[in-house]
């Protein structure tokens, strides 16, 4: 195990939002009953990432808040080297490549999409083309919040894409229903193909049995290291919707203590290497 005295963790999926409506106001459709908790602040996270060694963070723009990414993007203002951004901006816009340049100057490096964005049919849309033309142009991320039956659509937009880098969350959510089937391991392995897709192994509260020490997802997640190698797989807490189920240290302890099949070298690139060469060494 790596001396923690001396490690450097990247946590690479964080959610942030504020109680503070007046300032930052929720969007369509969202009200605050639905703020669990209440507020999830960068001082928080902060406090919780650094008592495990984890000293940058990506945040991933809260659903809260729709197409603004203001709470965002002012805490990666006050801490630009420990914070960098996913956003979410609409794709149906007319010029989403232009928003996505923009935001690139502002710290961001990942663009997020939704399960209702990843199918065969909206896949080809113009706003997503383009947005998958700029992020292989500029080195950004395109990351995906999907579930294993939308798998199979990637590989078309993959192979017209190959340049731009793709980033599946949670581990395709493989395992979000208690069952962790081997028809979607498959799926998820056989993206690994395309040099540019790269998976997230977060979100454990919520895959399998859905408890520490989480050993249930060790066969799926080897799977994975098998087929993608450490050098596309990257750590993430999804704090905060872990907390009350677990700890901060539960989440990360699985990939940083457990991965038994695993050398110290490749459990680095996990936790920190990965994510530092996608989000915090863009060269633009």
């Amino acid at each position: 195990m790596t001396d923690k005295r001396s490690a450097h963790y990247i946590d690479a999926h964080v959610h942030v939002w504020t109680d503070n409506l007046r300032r930052y106001p929720l969007g369509p459709g969202f009200t605050a009953e639905e703020m669990k908790p209440t507020a999830y602040s960068p001082t928080e996270l902060l406090h919780d990432s650094r008592r495990n060694y984890v000293d940058r963070v990506v945040l991933v723009q809260m659903i809260y808040y729709g197409f603004d990414n203001s709470y965002m993007l002012d805490a990666i203002k006050q801490h630009p080297r420990t914070f960098k951004g996913i956003a979410v901006i609409d794709s149906k816009s007319k010029a989403p490549d232009v928003e996505m340049h923009r935001l690139a100057e502002v710290g961001v490096r990942g663009f997020r999409l939704y399960p209702n964005e990843v199918s065969s049919s909206n896949l080809k849309t113009v706003g997503l083309s383009k947005m998958f033309d700029c992020a292989a142009r500029e080195r950004l991320a395109m990351c995906l919040l999907i579930n294993p039956d939308a798998l199979a659509a990637l590989t078309h937009q993959c192979s017209n894409f190959p340049d731009t880098p793709v980033v599946i969350d949670h581990l395709a959510r493989i395992g979000f229903d208690g069952s962790v089937k081997e028809p979607d391991i498959r799926a998820l392995c056989a993206l690994a193909k395309f040099p540019q897709v790269y998976v997230k192994l977060s979100g454990f509260y919520a895959l399998g049995q859905g408890s520490p020490p989480h050993s249930d997802l060790l066969p799926l997640i080897e799977r994975v290291y098998d087929a993608y190698g450490p050098k596309r797989l990257m750590w993430g807490s999804d704090s905060p919707f872990l907390l009350g189920r677990e700890t901060y240290t539960d989440a990360i302890s699985l990939i940083r203590d457990r991965l038994d099949f695993a050398t110290q070298e490749d459990r680095d690139w996990m936790l920190s290497g990965t994510a530092e060469q996608l989000f915090f060494r863009q060269k633009r």
